[in-house]
């Protein structure tokens, strides 16, 4: 479709959602989520309104403790040959929805600055609508958003598509990248690229990670030789450099607060923890080992974008982050106290009963983390742990970035719509 016809339709689209009147066509379902959730939360649909510019030394520092600034030369190369600079920007923004770098020609620039799309600013999902940057930290997803699809109407004349950008060591959100431009500049296969280049800057980070893996396995296996017992080295995410006496997991889980001392970790029991260059020594008491059985569980999705579990038994607590995908598979069995099979829980995240092999392996993962309070056939917690669900204050933020048919309908509850003004009506 003509760019100029299609953005003539969604103005429509817009225009009849916010009257609640019928829709000419759908708007696709990511726009009609981030919709949802911006008249949830009283943005203004026509009126632009814009937080405070971080000043250049909260920028500064900003950009020197994240860990996107590792990767500017990947972003760098994988976009700026092909960038049209007279019509188009990269836009590298933190976990906040913060712009912390920005490149392109001055007059786009310009532009840009008239859009309140300047480095320092807060391009959150909450304040400025839908848009490439905000939606995607929200959904954990590629968006692209074209004209009227962005909800605040000052923003119709550009397209943007946006990226997510994760830690690879611990799934954790780093920012979006994103590459922004008028109106005219909208081409479809922009998103893709836009993807595949964020997919090369996790890739440098994984490699990155390895790397330092290794230079803790060179300091810690001559001293592991020399220990008796059971041992183990990690990195500061629970990364496994080296071991002795026992089979070494991938990863374990280490409590918030985790420091030198004595230290009881999941899957572990009580350790004595030393510090080591680029890591920890977690050295096994074996008159201890295997003691503290989880209790209660609290899962904490109150939050949006920082979920948790945390664990309590006998020998003390620790708390487990939540990627999105175990936050949604823990709500739904925590919603379910008798157990789910694999069918039901692929019908309930993905409308699909027969992907059951995505949902053992991602129920795999869960349980290698949360051993002893999950059990399986069906999946559902421990019969013996006790569960506490803590939801958001407002129903719609409840896993804001999930499709699941059993979060959406969650969400919105009996009447279809929560926290919309009356007569506004999405499907």
């Amino acid at each position: 479709m003509d760019a100029r016809e299609a953005a003539r339709l969604l103005k429509g689209v817009r225009a009849a959602a916010l009257a609640g009147d019928r829709l000419p066509v759908a708007p696709r379902p990511e726009i009609a989520e981030s919709w949802r959730r911006m008249m949830a939360g009283g943005v203004h649909p026509d009126r632009d309104a814009r937080s405070r510019l971080l000043s250049a030394a909260e920028t500064e520092e900003r950009r020197q403790v994240s860990p996107l600034r590792e990767i500017l030369p990947v972003l760098r190369e994988g976009l700026l040959p092909e960038l049209d600079e007279a019509l188009h920007i990269m836009v590298v923004a933190d976990a906040d929805g913060r712009l912390l770098w920005r490149e392109g020609h001055s007059s786009i620039l310009r532009r840009a600055d008239r859009l309140g799309f300047a480095v320092g600013a807060d391009w959150a999902e909450a304040v400025v609508g839908t848009n490439g940057v905000g939606t995607s930290l929200v959904t954990r997803r590629p968006v692209q958003v074209f004209s009227a699809e962005h909800f605040v109407s000052s923003h119709h004349d550009w397209t943007c598509a946006g990226a997510p950008v994760r830690d690879p060591r611990d799934g954790r959100l780093l920012g979006v990248v994103d590459v922004s431009g008028p109106l005219a500049t909208m081409h479809p296969a922009t998103l893709a690229w836009v993807t595949s280049v964020a997919r090369l800057a996790e890739r440098e980070l994984r490699i990155r990670h390895l790397e330092s893996l290794e230079r803790l396995r060179t300091v810690a296996a001559p001293l592991l030789a020399r220990l008796p017992g059971r041992a183990v080295a990690v990195d500061p995410q629970g990364w496994t450099a080296a071991a002795t006496g026992l089979a070494p997991a991938d990863r374990i889980p280490l409590p918030k607060g985790f420091g030198p001392g004595r230290v009881w970790v999941p899957q572990l029991g009580h350790c004595a923890v030393e510090p080591l260059p680029g890591g920890w020594l977690l050295r096994i008491e074996e008159s201890r080992a295997g003691s503290g059985a989880a209790s209660r569980v609290v899962l904490d999705l109150s939050r949006a974008g920082s979920w948790s579990a945390t664990v309590y038994g006998a020998a003390g607590s620790w708390s487990l982050e939540l990627s999105p995908r175990h936050a949604e598979l823990l709500f739904l069995l925590a919603e379910s106290p008798r157990g789910r099979s694999a069918a039901e829980l692929a019908a309930e995240l993905f409308g699909d009963a027969s992907r059951t092999v995505t949902v053992r392996a991602e129920m795999s993962r869960v349980r290698r983390n949360l051993a002893g309070v999950l059990a399986h056939r069906p999946y559902r917690f421990a019969q013996d742990v006790e569960v506490e669900l803590i939801r958001p204050a407002v129903p719609a933020q409840l896993l804001p970035h999930s499709t699941a048919p059993a979060v959406v309908r969650a969400r919105l509850g009996r009447d279809g719509w929560l926290g919309a003004p009356r007569g506004h009506v999405i499907p």
